[in-house]
């Protein structure tokens, strides 16, 4: 795709994607308290309360939608033509990328809901089956760039547009048909307040969160941007989507063990929601593990094997996004374990606020430095405080006991980091032959995975899996 589009129309989208994409992060924080709101109201058992949550989700998400896409649309000509660093020649292209973004944001946020209600049912499967389905018409919407005869940009753009309008058919045809607390009918006409009320509440200070995320990367994006121009979004947004694909196997976990952290608080069993809330933490850092590190060790010959010319710093880039997002992994059930009990307000001012200052903080170090790996080691170290201060929070807002998750979460995990760095650092040092990432990749997953199933886990789970295999295969033989 970079070399279908050229660097500077590749920048173009990324940072005009990242501009429009500021209020996305709205739209996640809409998804994670619809679901949070779904799941504990599933765990009390009253289908009542979970139909009303979601009429009222469904309704405000549209009126959210609409005010949002206005707004951007007021906005437009001050971030093509005096915000955004782009080439004059490309504004009128630049221009209409914006429209379509803020088009596809509408779309998103009104598919927010029915994502949310597969989340809280834990149809992980079909979300799955969609997410790959859509991973696979961007694929081929890369590929067919490099043989129309139209505008790249507007092309993609607009074929982007049209993935996401398949996805929203996608989940809400399904869930209409499939579950009953979908049909909402005449609670769409009526707008509960108090339900209103716990989701505008939780949603606010969720998109708190989500913004302080966003800073640490469409913000820093922009950053990077007024410093540097479109060349180097176009390394930014690469990174971005490596980042993107390693987190697809975080997030498949996490949409599998999030509602059940949040059935459990609701049905008051605390001990039951923090015991979750650690082996989804460790699990998803193992697994991100297993995948990240033979990766980031590889990462400049992936990029020279993936791209005909791979932007500047560009390796930089992918690593410490990779390393930031594996730092976060270790505490990240603790996060899912916050939502639950619902006091997120003072949780969102302590773990958040540290990472709205990667913006300022960039642009000083920018200013005065114009080194751009200092500025990723800074972020590195604001995702590592926020990830450690988990701990004690939760030890006084929920009970957890610090030394017990030290010991169950991060303890084991110490042979499976030494196994993965040892292997990684043998295959790079005394291997040298083409294609060396692939031996690097294969070796560091086989390795990973028996280190993690000896070292890993405990008797309980190891004799879960054994079990497990045993009963298919007898199953099999049948």
């Amino acid at each position: 795709m970079l070399a279908a589009l050229n660097v500077n129309d590749y920048g173009i989208y990324s940072v005009v994607a990242g501009a429009v994409g500021v209020l996305g992060y709205l739209t996640n924080s809409l998804v994670v308290t619809t679901q949070r709101h779904l799941s504990f109201y599933h765990g009390t058992g009253d289908m009542r309360l979970v139909k009303t949550m979601f009429a009222n989700s469904l309704l405000i998400h549209f009126i959210i939608g609409i005010l949002t896409c206005a707004v951007l649309f007021v906005l437009k000509d001050f971030f093509i033509n005096h915000f955004l660093n782009i080439a004059k020649n490309r504004l009128d292209e630049a221009g209409t990328v914006y429209s379509v973004m803020t088009l596809m944001l509408f779309i998103t946020i009104l598919t927010s809901p029915f994502k949310a209600l597969l989340i809280a049912r834990e149809n992980i499967v079909y979300i799955s089956v969609v997410e790959i389905a859509d991973g696979v018409l961007k694929w081929l919407l890369a590929v067919s760039l490099t043989i129309i005869g139209l505008d790249r940009l507007l092309f993609y753009a607009t074929g982007m547009m049209m993935v996401l309008l398949l996805n929203f058919a996608a989940f809400a045809i399904y869930t209409f048909s499939r579950y009953e607390e979908s049909h909402v009918g005449k609670s769409m006409r009526i707008l509960d307040w108090n339900s209103a009320r716990q989701l505008l509440g939780f949603a606010g200070w969720t998109t708190y969160g989500m913004v302080a995320g966003m800073c640490q990367t469409q913000g820093l994006a922009i950053v990077l941007n007024k410093f540097f121009g479109t060349a180097i979004n176009a390394a930014f947004g690469i990174a971005s989507q490596v980042n993107g694909a390693i987190r697809f196997v975080s997030t498949s976990i996490l949409n599998a063990m999030n509602p059940q952290i949040m059935k459990a608080e609701g049905n008051q069993d605390r001990g039951k929601m923090l015991a979750l809330a650690s082996k989804e933490s460790k699990y998803s850092t193992a697994l991100m593990m297993i995948v990240s590190i033979p990766i980031m060790a590889e990462m400049p010959a992936i990029l020279e094997f993936w791209l005909k010319d791979v932007p500047h710093h560009t390796a930089t880039f992918c690593q410490t996004l990779m390393l930031a997002f594996l730092i976060d992994q270790t505490t990240l059930g603790l996060h899912a374990a916050n939502q639950a009990t619902g006091k997120i307000k003072v949780y969102s001012l302590i773990m958040f606020t540290p990472k709205i200052m990667i913006v300022p903080l960039a642009w000083i170090l920018l200013q005065y430095h114009h080194n751009i790996t200092t500025t990723m080691l800074m972020y590195v170290a604001i995702e590592l405080m926020v990830a450690a201060a988990r701990l004690p929070f939760m030890k006084f807002s929920a009970g957890l006991h610090i030394g017990r998750y030290l010991q169950q979460v991060v303890l084991p995990l110490i042979p499976l980091l030494v196994a993965e760095l040892s292997v990684s650092y043998f295959t790079i040092s005394y291997i040298h032959a083409p294609y060396r990432f692939l031996m690097t990749t294969v070796c560091c997953v086989l390795i990973g995975a028996f280190t993690l199933f000896l070292f890993g886990m405990d008797s309980h789970e190891r004799k879960y899996i054994y079990n497990t295999l045993r009963t298919k295969n007898e199953q099999h033989e049948d």
